[in-house]
C-alpha cells in the first residue's frame, strides 16, 4: 500500500509542477485576494476538477471518451481561444497591479475561470489519461484506491500551496513590480501554449488514444 501511495504522490507531482495556465491562474488569484479566504473558492474548484479527471482516468471513463477524434479537436480549439483570452486578461491586469490596488476576480468568475483552465486544457486531460490512467492499471482494489487518493491529495495540497505562495508574494511586493512581471511572463507563457496547440491543430499532430 505504501508503494502505491508513494507512486501516486511522485507521479502527480511530476505532472502538476510545470508552469501552466492552471497554476498561473491560482497563483495570481492568491496574490490578489484580500483577505486570503477569498482565494479558497478557486482552490476548491480547481482541485475538484482535477479530482474528477483523475477518477475518470483511473476508472477508464476518460479513455473511452477520448477515442473520438472530433472531440479531441473540439477541445483543442476551445482551449486555444480560451488561453488567448486568459493571456490577454493577465497582460491587462499586470498594468493595474500596484501594491494594494490590485483586486481578485469575483467568486463566480474565479470559479468559472478555474473550471475552464482545468477542463478546457487538452494537455492536462491527455496527461491524466495517458500517465495517471495508464499507471493505475498495475494496481487493483485497495492498492488502486491508495494510488488514486495520493494523486488527488497532491492536487489539493499543491493548489492551496500555490494560492498561499501568491498571497505572501503580494505581501513582500509593496510596489507590485514582482506581480507585474510575473503576470507578463505568465501571459506570454500561456500564449505560447496556445500557439503550440494551434500548430498541432493545423498540422494534424494530435494523437488519438485507442
Amino acid at each position: 500500500m505504501v508503494e502505491a501511495f508513494v507512486h501516486g504522490i511522485l507521479l502527480a507531482l511530476g505532472l502538476i509542477l510545470p508552469l501552466g495556465a492552471q497554476n498561473v491562474f491560482i497563483f495570481n488569484q492568491g496574490a490578489l485576494s484580500k483577505p486570503f479566504v477569498k482565494a479558497i473558492p478557486v482552490v476548491i474548484t480547481a482541485a475538484l476538477c482535477d479530482t474528477l479527471l483523475i477518477l475518470a482516468a483511473v476508472q477508464g471513463i476518460s479513455l473511452f471518451i477520448w477515442k473520438w477524434k472530433w472531440l479531441q479537436y473540439g477541445l483543442y480549439l476551445l482551449g486555444f481561444f480560451f488561453l488567448l483570452f486568459m493571456g490577454w486578461s493577465l497582460w491587462k491586469s499586470s498594468s493595474k497591479l500596484n501594491g494594494s490596488q490590485g483586486s481578485a476576480m469575483s467568486i463566480p468568475k474565479q470559479m468559472m475561470f478555474a473550471m475552464s483552465v482545468s477542463l478546457l486544457n487538452p494537455h492536462a486531460i491527455l496527461d491524466t489519461i495517458g500517465v495517471i490512467g495508464t499507471n493505475s492499471l498495475q494496481y487493483s482494489d485497495k492498492l488502486k484506491w491508495m494510488f488514486t487518493i495520493a494523486c488527488i491529495a497532491v492536487s489539493w495540497l499543491w493548489f492551496l500551496g500555490l494560492a498561499v505562495a501568491g498571497h505572501f508574494t503580494n505581501k513582500i511586493d509593496a510596489d507590485g513590480r514582482i506581480l507585474t512581471w510575473l503576470n507578463k511572463i505568465s501571459a506570454i507563457t500561456i500564449w505560447l501554449i496556445a500557439l503550440y496547440m494551434l500548430v498541432q491543430l493545423l498540422t494534424g499532430g494530435l494523437t488519438v488514444i485507442g
